[in-house]
């Protein structure tokens, strides 16, 4: 089956080759890649295959012996047996991570298998994940385990299937190798399945690759592994502007800086768009360093990723991000920062001046203008641009964080609003909405103080007595929260369901009152309002899904294959590729089971009994405390 893989290697013949066969991690100056072998894992099998991410590798739906296919998958597709024309091989990248200069970073645990030609001749760049150890792996194994793989597996199928530009996942193979992870760095490690994703993309180039060339940084003192070797960032100015941007190439042909800037200034504009699309599906990414950011623009390393149930404009999918930094609300401004180091790395080829100039230019308003175009499908205003949409959208979303909506539910209820719905109707689409609101017993959960009183009230005294003693061991922002917390939980505690409810009924009459008079000035502006409102329907229908990979969705996938049972990731995967669709004949979780404490991608600190629960419904309580690291 996999005798139809056609390689063609093209980045390894263009880019410098380490020439080194020393093993294990090290330094590797003055080159972008360096030979690896994946090392083999014990008795894999296929957790699951993307047949449309595979398709693009010219790899059909195995119709004679289905299972001797998913057999060659997981042997080749795990490392234990390298295919014919691959040339395994890590990436050599720097990157600044949570705003600083980190140095050497590369795969430490992806391999470059080589590049596939599709069935048209497009190229596309195969990598295993989790594959073993690399130059590259600094003090880790190499290893990547199921829950994460299984995350990444689905999420980047589901983000391709939302018209979202993202690397794909063709397939996750787990073994009985194990590896020991202690997931919340407590003291408790486990033992976990050695699991490989094969990841599919036109390049994992990114804009740390530009960053090796970095001299030792002010701040961290690091530098990269091939500083002064500027001959080799023309090499891949070259390579990436003349492979995954031709028109560019074909147009500056005879000017160097125009070429760069021409670059420059389209990646500074596709992640602006990619971005904005995030915004708009309630996507967090997580760990938004400059290694993390593809240079063509994709979503790319998904790690500790989340999508927003509960709207909170501050959102931290990241348990790990205790300074808030990639926040939801900040995702847009670190992504142009990002940039702003790429245009650095790029220095003397293309002069910063010209760089910031496009950047500043183009980033704000690509961005703005490619969100609102997207909001309005979102609400439906398919007829007129408006400059009052702005501010409806902003209104929505308050409204939303006033009244903890779900983000997914609450836009997906809204293409059954009308205009001219009668009373009766109205109360019921009220009902419905505000069914899509956290209970209280929720924002009980969402606002329970995380500091013990007593703590609290050493680092307020602190605060007052020894300001910088207390810069280093906490931060304003984070006190400030926490007396939010303390705030909001002591009103909870007088909170009646039915004062809540009356509230947030309140909340959105205002709001839908806007939007219908908002939807009637479309209505005035067609001749026929039947037409319209089908139109109107159809274009919301297909731009607010339905079903988003939630955490709990993920979570349930991966305890059931932690237990032997793949079934549900791939019920999942499925569900996925069609996310403005209604499901018909998946099956929900199959029973109930107890917490686990540490889980697959989380602890849950709570012992309540799980539900079963629909795919599109609004999380249950037990996964507000879910916790991805």
């Amino acid at each position: 089956w996999l005798g139809a893989l056609r390689f063609d290697n093209l980045a390894l013949r263009s880019l410098p080759v380490d020439a080194s066969e020393e093993g294990g991690p090290r330094t590797v100056p003055g080159a972008c890649f360096a030979r690896v072998r994946p090392s083999p894992l014990q008795n894999p099998r296929l957790v699951a295959m993307s047949l449309p991410a595979l398709a693009l590798l010219g790899l059909e739906a195995p119709a004679a012996d289905p299972a001797a296919a998913e057999a060659e998958a997981a042997l080749f597709f795990s490392g234990n047996r390298v295919p014919a024309g691959a040339e395994p091989a890590a990436h050599c990248y720097c990157g600044h991570q949570f705003g600083s200069f980190a140095g050497q970073l590369g795969d430490g645990a992806a391999m470059y298998l080589g590049e596939v030609l599709g069935p048209r001749g497009e190229r596309w760049e195969i990598q295993l994940k989790g594959a073993g150890i690399t130059p590259f792996s600094r003090q880790a194994d190499g290893r990547k385990v199921l829950r994460s793989s299984i995350r990444e597996f689905l999420c980047s199928e589901a983000m391709f299937h939302l018209g979202i530009p993202t690397t794909r996942a063709g397939t996750c193979v787990t073994s009985d190798s194990k590896v020991v992870r202690d997931i919340f760095y407590d003291g408790n490690p486990k033992n976990e399945r050695c699991t490989v994703v094969l990841r599919i993309a036109s390049t994992f180039i990114r804009f740390g690759s530009f960053e090796i060339f970095k001299p030792p940084d002010e701040y961290t003192g690091r530098k990269g592994p091939s500083v002064n070797r500027n001959d080799i960032r023309i090499q891949m100015l070259d390579y990436v502007i003349s492979t995954f941007y031709p028109e560019i190439q074909e147009a500056y042909s005879d000017n160097t800086v125009q070429r760069n800037a021409a670059f420059f200034k389209e990646i500074t504009k596709r992640t602006a768009r990619l971005v904005a699309e995030w915004q708009c599906v309630g996507f967090c990414h997580g760990v938004l360093n400059t290694d993390n950011m593809s240079i063509v623009g994709l979503t790319i390393d998904y790690g500790p990723f989340g999508f927003m149930d509960r709207y909170d404009p501050e959102h931290v999918c990241n348990g790990s991000d205790n300074t808030g930094r990639y926040a939801y609300n900040k995702q847009p401004e670190i992504c142009k920062w990002n940039l702003g180091k790429l245009a650095e790395a790029l220095v003397p080829e293309l002069p910063l001046e010209i760089s910031q100039l496009i950047l500043e230019e183009e980033y704000d308003a690509e961005f703005e203008k490619h969100y609102l175009q997207k909001m309005r499908k979102k609400l439906g205003l398919i007829q007129l641009e408006l400059e009052e949409d702005s501010k409806l959208v902003s209104e929505l979303l308050e409204t939303m964080h006033l009244t903890a909506g779900d983000f997914t539910n609450i836009f997906y209820l809204l293409s059954s609003f009308s205009v001219d719905i009668d009373p009766s109707k109205f109360e019921d689409f009220l009902e419905e909405l505000t069914s899509q609101c956290a209970s209280v017993e929720e924002l009980k959960v969402v606002f329970k103080p995380q500091m013990d009183p007593r703590q609290l009230s050493m680092m307020l005294m602190l605060a007052q007595s020894n300001p910088q003693l207390f810069a280093l061991i906490g931060t304003k922002a984070n006190i400030n929260k926490e007396l939010e917390r303390i705030e909001q939980f002591s009103k909870l505690q007088q909170l009646t369901a039915d004062d809540l409810l009356s509230r947030n009924k309140r909340h959105w009459k205002e709001w839908l009152e806007k939007y219908r008079v908002r939807l009637q000035k479309e209505i005035e502006s067609v001749g026929n309002a039947d037409a319209w409102n089908t139109e109107r329907v159809k274009v919301m229908n297909s731009n607010n899904p339905k079903y988003i990979l939630r955490n709990y969705i993920a979570q349930n996938a991966i305890e059931a294959a932690e237990n032997g049972d793949f079934s549900e990731v791939r019920n999942v995967l499925k569900l996925l590729e069609h996310p403005f669709q209604e499901a018909e004949g998946f099956q929900e979780v199959k029973e109930d089971a107890e917490e686990e404490g540490a889980t697959a991608t989380a602890a849950v600190c709570s012992q309540e009994t799980r539900s079963r629960q629909s795919y599109c419904s609004k999380p249950p309580l037990w996964a507000s405390e879910l916790c991805v690291t």
